[in-house]
């Protein structure tokens, strides 16, 4: 067979049965009008050469694109898939603080515990994202193929042409004072996991024993009764943290605004912290006797609890200071 043959045949394999014929009939008059007389090989080559190739010309052909999503919605389909996705993720995440992930735990530790809730969280991104990249791909191919105007042109994340008006939009941010998408995810994640540990640390935080090759829990530290009188206070920090959370995530950069609501947070968060630290049926009885026998501790036990109080008290306060103070100084970042 010879090269022109087999290029026709190339580019018609890749079109509709209906019109092959018509097209193969065209395109064999072209390239004969392309060729000098008495042409050779080297004169064949030289214009299939010129005219491309086949796939590319068999596009040209179609009345429908050979891609999923084109140049017209490319940009577009990817600005909504990062702004959804770390909305969905946001969504999922949320989702798993309120379904209390440790419920169905057992007699599993806190490392176990842990593990599981990060591996739910992973899990319920993975899913997530899968579902919107999903729809969000067969909507906009979708919307591709009933597109019937002629202008192709790419256009914006408001569905219009390109103008210079659109650099305008632009946000300039610098990276010093930029929200990273980690920082979300991982401020999240740790309240999850707070959450979850706070009303179940007497199933969970506490003394375990290697016993016949296995961990076993023998005693609770914290009075789960004593955490659970907090449980408005305590509820009131994790919402609050998810908004801020929720807040960073949209602004993506810092701001004075969003300084201050933060060092109210963290604000909030600490004198939560001084509060049920001071309750002082806080610890399990068991656990304080567990520990006085374990490091030989007589009756210097309420100094030995004065100190931890104190020093506890210092980090978090010394802590939050220091976030609150970084929040401030990355907004007046220029």
């Amino acid at each position: 067979m010879e090269l022109i043959e087999l290029y026709i045949q190339e580019v018609t394999r890749r079109l509709p049965e209906k019109s092959r014929e018509d097209i193969a009939l065209e395109l064999q008059s072209t390239i004969e009008d392309m060729l000098p007389e008495n042409h050779t090989e080297q004169d064949v080559k030289a214009v299939l050469l010129k005219l491309g190739d086949p796939v590319t010309l068999a596009s040209g052909y179609r009345d429908r694109p050979m891609h999923l999503i084109g140049p017209r919605y490319y940009d577009v389909y990817i600005s909504l898939l990062k702004m959804i996705l770390p909305i969905a993720a946001v969504i999922s995440l949320i989702g798993l603080v309120g379904d209390n992930p440790f419920r169905d735990m057992g007699d599993n530790t806190v490392m176990d515990a842990v593990l599981t809730i990060i591996g739910k969280a992973i899990a319920g991104i993975i899913s997530t994202g899968i579902q919107v990249f999903f729809w969000l791909t067969l909507s906009f191919a979708i919307l591709e193929r009933m597109d019937t105007s002629k202008d192709q042109s790419p256009l914006t994340k408001d569905l219009k042409p390109w103008t210079p008006e659109n650099l305008k939009d632009i946000p300039n941010i610098s990276k010093k004072k930029a929200i990273h998408m980690i920082e979300v995810f991982a401020s999240l994640l740790g309240l999850s996991v707070f959450a979850a540990l706070y009303f179940n640390a007497a199933n969970l935080l506490g003394v375990y024993e290697k016993r016949n090759g296995s961990l076993i829990f023998v005693t609770p530290s914290f009075n789960q009764e004593v955490l659970n009188s907090y449980w408005l206070l305590v509820s009131c920090v994790v919402i609050f943290g998810v908004i801020l959370a929720i807040y960073k995530l949209f602004l993506r950069q810092w701001t004075l605004k969003l300084a201050f609501f933060h060092a109210i947070y963290q604000l909030l968060s600490t004198l939560t912290f001084i509060i049920v630290i001071s309750n002082p049926n806080l610890l399990n009885p068991e656990f304080i006797a567990y520990e006085m026998t374990l490091f030989s501790i007589d009756d210097s036990i309420d100094e030995w609890k004065n100190s931890i109080y104190w020093g506890l008290i210092f980090i978090t306060i010394f802590f939050a200071a220091y976030d609150s103070y970084q929040g401030f100084r990355k907004a007046k970042i220029r």
